[in-house]
C-alpha cells in the first residue's frame, strides 16, 4: 500500500473525497468548500495537510485531511485528523487502517504526543474500526463550536 501528501494541484481531488464525506455523512448542505479555498488554506497557508491513499495503480481511493493541534498538560504538539474517508468500493481492504497507520508514523517520528479525531455517534462501522484499533472514546468531553456568525458577534461584543 502507497500513500502520497497532496501538492499544489490536487484541490480537485481534495474536494471530491470530501464532497463524497459530505454526502456520507448526511452533512452535504453545510458543504461551502471550493477548489480555491482548498488551496489557500492548504498550500498558501500550510494550515492543513491531506494525505492520499493509493491503489496498485497509483489512483488515489483514500484521503485523510489533518493538523496540529497543542497540548498544555503534555506541552507537546498532537496530530488531529479532521477527516478520513476511503471510496466504497475499496472499503474493507485495508486502505482505511493504513491511512490510520501512516498518521501514527508521522506522530512517532514527530514526537507527537496525541492522535486525535472524532466520529458522528450514528457512525457504528467506524466506530467498532476505531475501537478495535485501541482507540478510546472520551465520554467526558464535549465538543463545543462557534460558527462564522457567532464568532464575528462575539468578536464584536463590548
Amino acid at each position: 500500500m502507497k500513500f502520497r501528501k497532496a501538492i499544489k494541484g490536487d484541490e480537485a481531488k481534495i474536494l471530491m473525497f470530501i464532497e463524497y464525506l459530505a454526502e456520507y455523512e448526511h452533512l452535504r448542505d453545510m458543504l461551502s468548500a471550493d477548489k480555491d479555498k482548498l488551496a489557500y488554506w492548504l498550500f498558501e497557508n500550510d494550515v492543513a495537510h491531506v494525505l492520499f491513499a493509493l491503489d496498485e495503480e497509483g489512483k488515489e481511493v483514500g484521503f485523510a485531511l489533518y493538523f496540529y493541534n497543542f497540548s498544555t498538560f503534555l506541552a507537546k504538539a498532537g496530530l488531529y485528523l479532521e477527516d478520513l474517508y476511503v471510496l466504497k468500493e475499496y472499503r474493507g481492504q485495508g486502505y482505511g487502517k493504513g491511512l490510520l497507520k501512516e498518521l501514527a508514523k508521522i506522530c512517532v517520528s514527530e514526537g507527537l504526543g496525541r492522535f486525535e479525531w472524532q466520529c458522528l455517534d450514528w457512525n457504528k462501522p467506524s466506530i467498532d474500526f476505531y475501537l478495535s484499533l485501541g482507540a478510546e472514546v472520551l465520554d467526558d468531553w464535549h465538543q463545543y463550536r462557534l460558527n462564522a456568525d457567532k464568532i464575528l458577534k462575539l468578536a464584536k461584543e463590548d
